[in-house]
């Protein structure tokens, strides 16, 4: 687990020797009223459709919801034809990385753009970057084609973190210049984490990601660490990297998680690839590989195969590892522990945005209904950041981040793939933009 950080760096050091030209400008369709007419609407407050209807969006923010038949649409009003699709909320990202702001402007717009594009209207940076906290800023004023971005600062770890006192120094100094919550990864001593967790719980801020090993599951969760990335800590608790799990020993952390009220984000399909249950062949098939600079591409493809070829890579241990994790989230799933859509993006043949999908396939695996799988990354974020906005309902109130699709999400969670636009901040950007500027990310690394 400690090699994560390093592989997150050489992935945006890899990038940006890429792609100096600047990005083609795209501009989001905006209006003072936008108005969705005739859509069915999943509100995402229970399972349910609301059939006909019309939404209306003003300043950013959801106004109307209504049968078509009664509300009255503005002569000013953008509206967009919704007979046949349906208007859902946008979805989150809650374990993605945005990249330096040194990177090339082409690089950090597309992957930003990318999020967009596949629905995912906020995005939980988990590892900060000097320079980020302006690019949340200009995100979040829409001046980019980017999600709404909440940041975690520079990562708390055993290489950032020598003592006890500089931790929770750390935490007042991320504190006070704005970060969103501090990022955990492996490495702190027992007396450095718990130094930061009182300091974080002293100023208000919560702290989330990796348990290192010297911390250990348990102490993690009675600390207060409010999401469990990864499911970082189980396996290694459980040690289900050695046996196949009991049903009681599941059913042990999965309680303990609940009584805590804390959260997991599970980053499934990676973890498939960090463990070396992932086939090469399968994950140099994905077609959004097209959209990935070639050399970021080729460098995923040499740590996988040097995976693979290791002699201490056990494939038996990994697939048990998989299988145990599959277990883990279908147990917190039916015993209702919150969990929190999120893939690790941009990362090891996870592509911002395209890599939700790939998530989409092991939470169904692991028994997750298509509503239960939008609750992940929709109510339970805009629950999560309650503090900071409203979102992730389609309601009155609400910030206006919509997905608008061709087939019903609840009959098939991969209808989400069929976009028809997508809203952030009440401004909106159609298929046909969506697409375009797609093909012009793909053509300029051919």
């Amino acid at each position: 687990m400690k090699a994560l950080p390093t592989t997150l760096v050489l992935l945006f050091v890899t990038t940006c020797a890429f792609a100096q030209t600047p990005a083609p400008h795209v501009d989001w369709v905006t209006a003072p009223v936008i108005v969705f007419e005739h859509v069915n609407v999943i509100p995402m407050d229970e399972e349910r459709v609301l059939n006909d209807q019309t939404v209306m969006i003003e300043a950013g923010r959801i106004v109307e919801v209504g049968p078509a038949s009664v509300v009255q649409v503005p002569e000013n009003a953008l509206v967009i034809d919704g007979q046949g699709k349906y208007l859902l909320p946008g979805l989150a990202e809650m374990h993605g990385h945005i990249p330096p702001p040194d990177q090339p402007e082409k690089q950090v717009e597309e992957t930003l753009f990318m999020y967009v594009a596949n629905g995912v209207t906020t995005v939980r940076g988990m590892l900060g970057w000097p320079g980020n906290l302006e690019l949340r800023e200009q995100a979040n004023r829409g001046e980019l084609i980017a999600p709404t971005l909440y940041l975690a600062g520079p990562s708390f770890s055993g290489g950032s973190v020598d003592s006890p006192e500089q931790a929770a120094e750390r935490v007042r100094q991320q504190k006070a210049e704005g970060w969103d919550l501090l990022k955990v990864h492996p490495g702190l001593s027992l007396e450095e984490y718990d130094a930061m967790a009182r300091a974080a719980q002293e100023v208000g801020i919560r702290f989330a990601g990796h348990v290192p090993s010297e911390v250990g599951l348990v102490h993690a969760i009675k600390r207060g660490q409010d999401t469990f990335d990864h499911l970082d800590g189980y396996i290694e608790y459980l040690k289900g990297h050695e046996r196949v799990l009991t049903d009681d020993e599941i059913a042990e952390v999965v309680q303990m998680t609940l009584d805590a009220d804390a959260a997991v984000v599970p980053t499934m399909p990676l973890w498939e690839i960090i463990v070396g249950a992932a086939d090469l062949e399968t994950l140099t098939a994905y077609p959004e590989l097209q959209y990935m600079p070639p050399r970021v591409v080729q460098a995923w493809t040499e740590s996988h195969r040097n995976r693979l070829a290791n002699p201490n890579l056990n494939r038996e241990q990994a697939q048990r590892i998989v299988e145990n994790r599959q277990r883990l989230l279908r147990a917190m799933n039916e015993a209702g522990v919150k969990i929190l859509l999120g893939t690790d993006t941009p990362q090891f043949f996870s592509v911002p945005g395209f890599s939700l999908h790939r998530e989409f396939l092991r939470m169904e695996e692991a028994g997750m209904t298509p509503y239960e799988i939008l609750v992940s990354g929709t109510r339970n974020v805009g629950d999560y950041f309650r503090s900071k906005d409203t979102f992730g309902t389609v309601s009155v109130g609400k910030r206006a981040d919509l997905i608008l699709v061709d087939a019903n999400p609840l009959e098939s969670i991969h209808n989400v793939h069929r976009i028809s636009g997508v809203m952030v901040r009440g401004r909106w950007l159609p298929k046909e933009t969506i697409e375009a500027r797609l093909k012009q990310i793909a053509n300029s690394y051919q």
